[in-house]
């Protein structure tokens, strides 16, 4: 016979113990089947427009995800106002434009359109005159704004323009530069007058580092010169009429006479009356320069070398170049020889041993 369990009912204490478990066991708020949720993410990521029309859209989007991308590199080619443009934000290598070829640019926009956009970068200060200031293409615009005056077009209310974003001022100046050595080669004058500009205006921390960074393809020699240049317009350059007819010997000459200290006399010879071409100028110069007194020897650089053995020296320099003096039964002579020996380091090294001995 099975013996039965007696049964007891709980009492309310047990009662309100197994009502309190039960609360914290079962989650609280609306209960939801999984299906639902299922169902809402569904809801969300689903696009009731044909396949068609989504493949398109998804084209559309990476496109203009191209095109943005090719805007901040500076890539697309928009049309922008004129008047939006400021030609002379950034002071130009260029010191004359050339009337005829003006001329035949216009003629040639006019026929053909402009076939090469100009280069513009967007200013910083805002509500300071023109959105953007030209980076290259100076003589285009100009012909485009004569354009614009003498047809009065509506065509010519805007052009094609490149907006660039230069990393830095310096970068404009070199971006400028290389346009135009690229097109027709600037000349000497015109290359020392911009970097003594650009490091003026805080792009380079001086002249010698502007000219490393705008000619950095240039060899040591012809940086030489551009410094020479630059030294001839910082001194001379608000009383020189026809500063790019000056020779490069000629420029060379009168650097190195400012050099020594003789920029006084060179102003007086130019301040009598202003020349009406650039061979009378010369000839002002030429005779100043003929005039000055030798330059006193400065013995930090050295004086005329001290007589050597018939059999000379030889002296090996760090810069590859050997100079080799000797006589030759009658005169004494320097040898350069080296891989970097070219016509444009001997020219500097004849200028450097003319500014030690002083001016024949």
């Amino acid at each position: 016979m099975v013996k039965r369990k007696t049964l007891t009912a709980p009492s309310s204490a047990d009662l309100a113990r197994m009502e309190d478990e039960f609360r914290r066991e079962t989650p609280r708020g609306p209960l939801a089947a999984p299906i639902s949720h299922v169902a809402a993410e569904a809801a969300a990521v689903h696009d009731p427009r044909p396949v068609e029309e989504r493949a398109t859209a998804a084209r559309d989007r990476s496109e203009a995800e191209r095109l943005r991308q090719a805007e901040s590199r500076g890539l697309v080619i928009r049309e922008i106002p004129l008047d939006d443009i400021d030609a002379d934000a950034m002071v130009r290598d260029r010191m004359a434009l050339d009337a005829d070829e003006m001329n035949e640019l216009q003629s040639s926009i006019a026929a053909h359109g402009l076939r090469l956009p100009v280069e513009v970068y967007e200013r910083t200060a805002e509500g300071q005159g023109p959105r953007y200031g030209l980076l290259s293409g100076y003589r285009r615009l100009r012909a485009v704004q004569a354009l614009r005056g003498l047809s009065g077009q509506a065509k010519y209310d805007t052009i094609r323009a490149l907006v660039r974003d230069p990393a830095a001022l310096g970068g404009s100046f070199a971006a400028m530069v290389e346009e135009n050595e690229i097109r027709a080669a600037l000349s000497q004058f015109e290359r020392g007058r911009i970097a003594v500009i650009a490091a003026k205006q805080g792009a380079f921390a001086n002249v010698e580092a502007a000219v490393d960074a705008l000619f950095p393809m240039a060899s040591k020699a012809k940086r030489s010169k551009v410094r020479s240049f630059a030294l001839i317009f910082e001194e001379l350059g608000d009383m020189l009429a026809f500063p790019e007819a000056l020779r490069e010997r000629d420029g060379l000459r009168l650097a190195t006479a400012l050099r020594e200290g003789a920029e006084q006399q060179l102003r007086v010879a130019l301040d009598d009356r202003a020349p009406t071409s650039a061979a009378e100028e010369w000839a002002r110069l030429e005779t100043a320069l003929d005039n000055l007194a030798p330059a006193p020897r400065r013995p930090e650089r050295g004086g005329r070398p001290a007589a050597r053995p018939r059999g000379g020296q030889r002296l090996d320099l760090d810069a590859g170049v050997t100079l080799t003096s000797g006589h030759d039964g009658q005169h004494w002579f320097i040898r350069l020889e080296g891989a970097r020996v070219d016509e444009d380091l001997v020219e500097v090294v004849m200028q450097e041993i003319g500014r030690l001995i002083g001016p024949a």
